[in-house]
């Protein structure tokens, strides 16, 4: 196993005082295995992502539980610690491409960099003549037209997508274990969305390399996953096989979300929402954080927490079952 979250609690420190944003995640991935994380904007899907690479910002806290990647607990090693695991481990790409790269470097220039400290890092002696020829060679492998030209550019001078495939070029570089992407497509056209995502399939399928991929479209995450996690309020509704997430979920809210995808044919009946929204993260509900929401709701929801329970092979929280 090269990931195993168990019972992660992450706090915020504001000046309202302490907001638990996750609680008691539980989640793993294995060797070559995309895991998705959906669900919708302020369920906690990047704070996990910022977790489990120990980048979480300096209000967060390590509230409970243990975060093992590749033999370490990440909630336990220091700072110093983990910045020798990012890279070799994890390496991160973030959701905004434009602010991933350094504005007043090369792209050769960062690439380079990354190449160099990777090296010190293993104890190797850094050949840059070497290193040179091995980005360039990244770079046509993830089709890249006329890479000895880019690599003399600014990120200004480069279009999203050209700047997502250069971290997806540095994550090869840099070799790691495991790669999460927060929303990496959810900036760029269709045509090179369905660019990027197939990279992402081969650097799984071909390189082995496990990817926690995170984003608010299902329809997406379904075409890279081989497991899907449904977030919500701070916690897992629901994990299963993607395929079995996509078409027949479990939990109320894995349900609503798949409701509401476009359907492309208007034959096939309106577009439908989730009704209601998250709940405050300071006074979230008691028993299920869902309950208010629910279209099913009983009344041991609005005062039971329910335990995860297995169901067919997915993970479900909720009084339904069991």
């Amino acid at each position: 196993m090269l990931l195993e979250v168990k019972d992660l609690s992450i706090n915020y420190k504001t000046v309202y005082g302490n907001l638990r944003v996750l609680n008691k995640i539980n989640l793993s991935a294995d060797a070559g295995e995309c895991v998705s994380l959906v669900g919708e904007s302020g369920s906690g899907k990047s704070t996990l992502g910022l977790s489990i690479a120990k980048l979480l910002p300096p209000n967060a806290t390590y509230a409970g539980g243990s975060l093992i990647l590749d033999g370490k607990d990440m909630v336990k090693i220091t700072k110093n610690e983990a910045v020798a695991v990012r890279g070799r481990s994890v390496f991160m790409i973030f959701q905004d491409p434009l602010n991933s790269l350094n504005p007043v470097q090369t792209v050769g220039t960062q690439l380079l960099t990354a190449l160099e400290i990777q090296s010190k890092r293993q104890g190797r002696k850094f050949n840059s003549k070497i290193a040179q020829e091995e980005c360039i060679e990244k770079l046509n492998e993830i089709r890249i037209p006329d890479p000895e030209i880019l690599v003399s550019r600014y990120p200004h001078q480069l279009s999203g997508g050209q700047i997502q495939r250069i971290l997806i070029a540095m994550g090869l570089l840099i070799r790691p274990k495991l790669i999460i992407a927060d929303e990496p497509t959810s900036a760029l056209d269709v045509t090179v969305q369905a660019q990027v995502l197939k990279l992402m399939n081969e650097l799984k399928e071909d390189h082995k390399i496990s990817i926690i991929f995170i984003t608010h479209d299902i329809s997406v995450a379904y075409t890279i996953s081989d497991r899907m996690a449904v977030m919500y309020a701070g916690e897992v509704s629901e994990i299963g096989p993607a395929d079995r997430v996509a078409s027949d979920p479990l939990h109320p809210y894995a349900r609503a979300l798949i409701k509401s995808l476009p359907k492309g044919n208007k034959a096939l009946g309106s577009l439908e929402s989730v009704a209601g929204s998250q709940p405050d993260m300071f006074s979230p509900p008691p028993g299920c954080r869902f309950h208010p929401r629910c279209p099913l709701v009983m009344e041991r929801c609005k005062s039971e927490v329910p335990e995860p329970k297995k169901i067919d092979g997915n993970l479900v929280r909720c009084h339904l079952y069991g």
